[in-house]
């Protein structure tokens, strides 16, 4: 054997007592031999009982890697005892192997006991991964339940190990040493602050300096570099500035020979381009630098349409400091941070549950039996929102009944290894399509297309279906269809699929079903099923695909509008006389190229970026209202709608696939729909859809103002009080309510304290002159408004609400102008007076200024009009 001499050697006799007692945490940083002497040894393959070990990896080009370092251990080829299981390839071993969490998942919902299986290893768990959180929950389940000498290792990078054994049920910790050679951190700032990234957009100024970084530190060290930049077009920018040196680009859907080629010790120097494929799980031979760029990509879902778009963010603390390792796994090191030294990292990378789409998550509970996860050993809860917007889309697809349990068809979907949405496409679509055009379809549908990939669906897919990966794919999902068409018996009740709870001694639904299970064709996302589970004839006969008549081909265009309407029949978007697209969701798109001019599409892969108003569209094709209609057969709804417009009620019969408005005819309105037309615009208009008359807004200040000054029982007329005293009394007419707003008011008006209105908030109020002067009870306070020489002998004004307000006067000039304001007349007259007569008598030579106010007669008049009276 070889390459034995790391550290994790000294760490092992400690880990197999731990591991004796049933679970255990191991936390050992990067290099130190955690992923792949640490299996062999449990697995008894340097001594002591022999064990057959599962090592979970987080990511496909993990998994290959640790089987080929293991083999090489052993100096033996894969497959013998040490093998690896991904998706589309199965290389067994003996002793150990190593898999993915999916594929993880895939095996224990087949067979929960995990038969033959001693020790899983889940390996990277700190990444927070959902597969991972997942096969863990479902591992320390089935050792409660059904295998408690099941042994389980939860492996970390990191130093968090106190919520994972806690986890585990107090299970002890393990820490490994770390390797031994130095590190050296260089701050690499750029030279000048750009812009922030913005969803997926990097600012090619950053990307520029990290190259710059690259080849600084290219010059600058020895052996090879290892870059970290968060996605695929950020490596082919910085590839291209660095044309002249050799460079590998290195990311998860990156072919396998460029998998091989960056793990190839004897490759000679290098320069690899990686995103966060290579922070942990793989040790890249020769690297003695990284070059880290700082940035990270998270996915973001909405929820409520559907739609996800992945988001640029700063690194965290844990990752940047597994990407450092990478640098000092075989020999001393340097890391270039491309970033300021001050800056602060959050400590820990979001987990995946909080911001991903969890409708597969949550069809995996459901297959294992259990509704509530808080049932089980998650670190970390799902959102609720996110929750039942999965359990939305599943129930659309009857993938569920209506207690949350799984159907017959949830099993099958399930079982496919494949988003619910895709294995209904692949389900409903092939007896159309044909097996092998649907597989090819779903195949390019499940993993990111190239960046360079045209926007016509059909035309990537005559481009990428000879593609190897997408070759193995479709392999295996025409596999799985032909077991899956070979384990359905349309003759025998779906209901009769076993479940067994933990009294049973396991939660179960991951028992496979038995044959002849039989499922039914549901619409797509967002109806429900029915309650049983299953869909009714008449949602069966609408929503499934008809079966291929004989002799009948579908086109390639036909047959990929098919499949995509149908795994994301949201998506069905039709165009817009103003531009773009709407989808059946309710979202705008904006679609590039030849196919803004298709009256109808379907969207395979489309995101709204953070901030955008409406959606993009990445890659659709071009289909009929037909397929539409057939695909989302379960959005087709006809209502009729009544409207406030135009200043009348008006009604009309829609019918509706979604959010799109299909057709449309004017009906006459029945009494009830025009009072929730009227209704309806209340709630949105407030009191402002009320007739308001001059009287009726004086009214509602007066009441306002006693409410204020008096409270109870005097009522709140606030635009809330309005409205909701407004609906509860239309909501109750028998026929169309009165929009009047005095009505209103005067109906609110309360008894016997209303026969004083008049005077605790007078109209208007006599003053000396003889008028009879409104009251201003628009502001705080009660305000009268009147010529200064009407008030003349007058000592004071009178208080409101029964003496607890005191009117504010403003007295004005001739011309109507204020002169003064004043709460106290008494005070004015006395000192006050003697500054506005100095001030205004010259400007206003016509009217009385007499010296002493309070002994003069009050007056409307001029001087002349007065003595022209006298006579």
């Amino acid at each position: 054997m070889r390459g034995l001499d790391l550290p994790i050697r000294e760490a092992l006799p400690s880990l197999e007592t731990a591991v004796a007692s049933g679970a255990a945490v191991l936390t050992a940083p990067p290099g130190t031999g955690k992923t792949t002497l640490v299996p062999l040894a449990l697995a008894g393959l340097l001594g002591g009982a022999s064990a057959r070990v599962l090592v979970a990896e987080p990511r496909r080009i993990a998994a290959r890697a640790a089987a080929r370092r293991m083999a090489w251990m052993l100096e033996e080829p894969v497959g013998r005892r040490v093998g690896f299981t991904v998706r589309g390839e199965h290389r067994p071993g003996s002793r150990v192997e190593a898999v993915t969490t999916g594929v993880l998942l895939q095996r224990l919902q087949r067979d929960p006991e995990l038969a033959g299986v001693d020790v899983v290893v889940v390996d990277e768990c700190h990444e927070r991964h959902l597969d991972a959180d997942t096969a863990l929950a479902f591992l320390l389940e089935v050792r409660q339940t059904l295998r408690p000498d099941l042994k389980v290792v939860a492996a970390s990078a990191t130093a968090d190990a106190a919520r994972w054994a806690a986890l585990l049920e107090d299970a002890p910790v393990v820490e490994a040493a770390s390797v031994l050679h130095p590190l050296t951190e260089v701050w690499a700032p750029p030279p000048r602050a750009g812009a922030p990234a913005h969803g997926t957009r990097v600012d090619p100024a950053l990307l520029d300096h990290v190259a710059r970084t690259v080849r600084r530190a290219w010059n600058e060290q020895e052996g090879g570099v290892l870059c970290f930049l968060p996605g695929v077009g950020e490596l082919r920018r910085v590839a291209g500035a660095l044309a002249d040196l050799p460079v590998l680009q290195l990311h998860g859907q990156a072919p396998a020979e460029t998998q091989d080629a960056a793990l190839d010790a004897s490759a000679g120097r290098r320069v690899i381009l990686a995103t966060s494929v290579a922070e942990s799980s793989l040790t890249l031979p020769g690297i003695r630098a990284v070059v880290d760029a700082g940035l990270a990509r998270e996915p973001r879902t909405d929820h409520t349409r559907g739609l996800g778009a992945l988001t640029t963010v700063r690194v965290s603390r844990a990752a940047a400091e597994q990407r450092a390792g990478r640098a000092a796994r075989e020999a001393p090191g340097t890391v270039y941070r491309c970033w300021p030294e001050s800056e602060r990292l959050a400590p820990w990378p979001q987990p995946e549950i909080a911001l991903a789409d969890l409708a597969p998550f949550a069809l995996h509970l459901a297959c294992w039996g259990t509704t509530d996860p808080a049932e089980l050993a998650l670190l970390t809860p799902p959102p609720e929102a996110a929750l039942a917007a999965a359990r939305s889309t599943l129930h659309g697809l009857s993938a569920l009944d209506a207690a949350g349990r799984a159907t017959a068809r949830g099993r099958r979907m399930n079982a496919l290894g494949l988003h619910p949405r895709l294995a209904r496409a692949l389900l409903d679509a092939s007896p159309r399509t044909g097996a092998r055009r649907a597989a090819e379809l779903v195949a390019l549908l499940s993993e990111p297309l190239p960046s360079d990939t045209p926007e016509d669906l059909v035309t990537a897919w005559r481009r990428l279906r000879t593609h190897p990966r997408w070759k193995t794919e479709t392999r295996r999902l025409r596999s799985a269809l032909h077991d899956d068409a070979t384990a359905t018996a349309p003759h025998e009740d779906a209901a009769s699929a076993p479940h067994i709870d933990a009294s049973s001694a396991s939660r179960g639904g991951g028992i496979s079903a038995p044959h002849g299970e039989a499922a039914s064709s549901a619409g797509g996302g967002g109806a429900a099923a029915p309650r049983d589970g299953t869909a009714s004839a008449s949602q069966a006969a609408a929503s499934a695909p008809r079966t291929v008549a004989a002799g009948e081909r579908l086109s390639d265009e036909a047959a990929a509008g098919l499949v995509v309407a149908l795994a994301y029949p949201e998506r069905v978007a039709r165009a817009r006389a103003s531009g773009g697209h709407l989808m059946a969701s309710g979202t705008g798109a904006t679609v590039p190229g030849g196919l803004a001019r298709a009256a109808w599409l379907a969207v395979a892969v489309a995101d709204r970026p953070v901030g955008a108003a409406s959606a993009r569209v990445r890659q659709a094709v071009e289909i009929d209202e037909a397929t539409a209609r057939e695909a989302a057969a379960a959005l087709l709804d006809v209502r009729e709608e009544v409207l406030w417009e135009g200043g009348a009620v008006r009604a009309r019969e829609v019918e509706l696939l979604g959010a799109i408005e299909l057709s449309a005819r004017p009906v006459e309105p029945g009494p009830e729909a025009v009072r929730e037309a009227l209704l309806g615009e209340l709630r949105r208009a407030g009191p402002a859809f009320l007739d308001w008359s001059g009287e009726a807004r004086r009214l509602r200040e007066r009441l306002d103002f006693l409410h204020r000054a008096l409270g109870g029982p005097w009522p709140a007329v606030d635009d809330a009080a309005l409205t909701g005293r407004a609906a509860g009394q239309w909501a109750e007419a028998p026929a169309r309510p009165s929009r009047s707003a005095e009505d209103l008011l005067r109906g609110m008006l309360p008894w016997p304290e209303a026969a004083r209105l008049e005077e605790l908030a007078p109209e208007r109020i006599a003053v000396p002159s003889g008028s009879r002067v409104k009251v201003d009870y628009s502001g705080e306070r009660p305000v009268l408004a009147v010529k200064l020489q009407e008030l003349f002998g007058w000592p004071k004004a009178p208080a409101l609400a029964g003496g607890r307000v005191p009117l504010l006067v403003h007295l004005l000039s001739p011309a109507g102008r204020p002169a003064a304001v004043t709460a106290d007349l008494e005070s004015f007259w006395r000192e006050g007076y003697r500054a506005v007569r100095a001030e205004l008598r010259g400007r206003y030579p016509r009217h009385p200024w007499p010296e002493d106010p309070a002994a003069a007669a009050p007056t409307a008049r001029t001087n002349r009009a007065l003595r022209d009276r006298a006579r």
